[in-house]
């Protein structure tokens, strides 16, 4: 990541673990489940798979990536 560049603003990628920030009732899925970028779908969209812990896929829905916090396992150079 670039020096002052602000996390937020950062474009998921293919494979990055996300965290939902609100509910999806249509899908009943809560705000901050994990899941995986699976595909991009356009500019704004992206298709997120959610797993169990023994990989199982029990929800692939798109998200708009305003709803989805990109998370980091490996701390970064400040």
């Amino acid at each position: 990541m670039l020096e002052n560049q602000d996390p937020r603003n950062a474009t998921p990628s293919l494979l990055d673990a996300v965290a939902l920030l609100k509910d999806l009732p249509a899908e009943q899925l809560p705000r901050g489940l994990v899941g995986t970028i699976v595909e991009r779908l356009d500019e704004a969209t992206v298709l997120v798979e959610f797993s169990d812990d023994q990989g199982q896929a029990y929800a692939v829905t798109p998200c708009p990536e305003s709803d989805l916090l990109i998370l980091h396992y490996v701390r970064e150079a400040a």
